[in-house]
């Protein structure tokens, strides 16, 4: 499999609803019941570009396989340096490096941008999820027990984070 990335284009955002609505339908990934519209997805995907944040498209051949984004992890000027990620694979294209192509493309993006901190917010029995993070570098912080749910049942949150740079 030949993965390669690329910054998304507002022609992207199809694919980008059609994997957060799998994710929403189908696993735990996004705390999230009702799937999203399109214009929803447009609206977030234009305010990524105007907050200067990237949003990431891995592909093979043409074909969309994920995407990757960061933003602010809270909205005060302290969390400056700190930004919150999310890594979202077709589900067929999981566990064949692509979430590992976008996260490190991720992190390579957050480095040039001078930041310090990426955080994950993972949910607790995401064993995938868990062992990318820990391969691309990122330790853990805590565990929030039973602060979500989904498919009814409780959902406890992992924090994962790594440092990059010191700005």
């Amino acid at each position: 499999m030949t993965v390669t990335t690329r910054p998304a284009t507002s022609e992207d955002v199809a694919d980008i609803l059609w994997l957060t609505n799998q994710a929403i339908s189908e696993t735990t990934a996004i705390w999230v019941s009702t799937p999203m519209t399109q214009e929803q997805r447009l609206s977030w995907f234009e305010q990524r570009q105007r907050d200067g944040f990237p949003v990431i498209i891995a592909e093979e051949n043409g074909k969309t396989l994920g995407f990757a984004s960061y933003g602010a992890f809270r909205p005060y000027e302290g969390y400056v340096h700190t930004v919150e990620h999310s890594v979202y694979v077709h589900p067929e294209s999981q566990g064949k490096g692509v979430g590992r192509t976008l996260l490190d493309t991720l992190i390579a993006e957050a480095q040039r941008a001078g930041l310090h901190v990426m955080v994950a917010a993972i949910t607790a029995d995401n064993a995938g999820s868990i062992a990318l993070h820990e391969r691309c570098g990122f330790e853990h912080a805590g565990v929030m027990p039973e602060v979500g749910t989904k498919f009814g049942r409780w959902l406890d949150l992992l924090f994962m984070y790594r440092r990059l740079s010191t700005p």
